[in-house]
């Protein structure tokens, strides 16, 4: 719940949010229902035995299967009454190293979560969040969907579809009450950006340095703030924000 003097910026608002169990996830679906909003929060990890938090339930969930991810959004919107917010975290870094030593295997784990997953859960959502007729989508790209780079190429690709799948997305879907904005973290204090330096091949010491030393803002982001930006655009405060890239990169990308 929102603290003392805090305002309820989604109270009333029936929210999903994908990768709930993951460091990004987890942040954005707690910040949600502590400003109001009702959230199912989907992952394939199972919830822990601990009681739920006020306003968070769970759903496992495998974001690349069909079928499942339309029988749960259907369970999810009878419960809730309605999907008014969505916010697509789910996702996985896949291998590192050059894209001509990658397998389809590799190309296909990379782009069934990232893509295929953002899109299924959208798609199965949509109904919902046009009845809603102020509805919010958030998709987590990243500052990879903005940049090259040579340590993760296909997740490169992957989070730049994404970013221009919300794009489209908000073109088509703004004239029936649906925002659709992605939102771009940079290099964050995570599991996945630890996974990231220990793939380096240059320790994690000096890939850090490398990574934020010439940043505006010298240092990682945390996942809150993550949250933070994701809690503004499910909001009505961003009621004439679509189609948007919200970058949390400490400066990275303004160099």
């Amino acid at each position: 719940m929102a603290g003392r003097g805090e305002s309820r910026r989604v109270a009333g608002k029936k929210a999903i949010v994908t990768g709930a169990s993951g460091d990004l996830g987890g942040p954005c679906a707690a910040l949600l229902a502590r400003h109001g909003a009702e959230v199912a929060c989907l992952d394939t990890v199972p919830p822990g035995g601990s009681a739920p938090a006020d306003g968070l339930h769970h759903w496992q969930v495998d974001v690349t299967e069909g079928a499942e991810v339309h029988r749960v959004v259907e369970e999810v919107a009878a419960a809730f009454g309605g999907v008014d917010v969505l916010v697509n975290a789910a996702g996985v870094l896949g291998k590192a190293g050059p894209s001509h030593l990658a397998d389809e295997d590799d190309f296909d784990a990379v782009f069934d979560v990232n893509v295929k997953g953002t899109w299924l859960v959208t798609k199965c959502a949509m109904p919902h969040l046009i009845r809603s007729g102020r509805a919010s989508v958030v998709n987590f790209s990243s500052i990879h969907g903005l940049t090259g780079g040579s340590n993760v190429p296909l997740y490169h690709a992957a989070k730049g579809a994404v970013r221009l799948l919300s794009k489209a997305d908000a073109v088509t879907y703004g004239p029936r009450g649906v925002r659709v904005n992605s939102v771009h973290p940079g290099s964050m204090n995570t599991r996945m950006s630890r996974d990231s330096a220990a793939r380096s091949g240059i320790g994690s010491e000096q890939y850090y340095r490398k990574l934020v030393s010439g940043n505006p803002i010298a240092r990682q982001g945390e996942p809150d703030e993550v949250a933070h930006a994701v809690l503004y655009l499910a909001s009505d405060e961003a009621a004439f924000t679509t189609g948007s890239e919200l970058v949390v990169d400490g400066g990275f990308t303004a160099q």
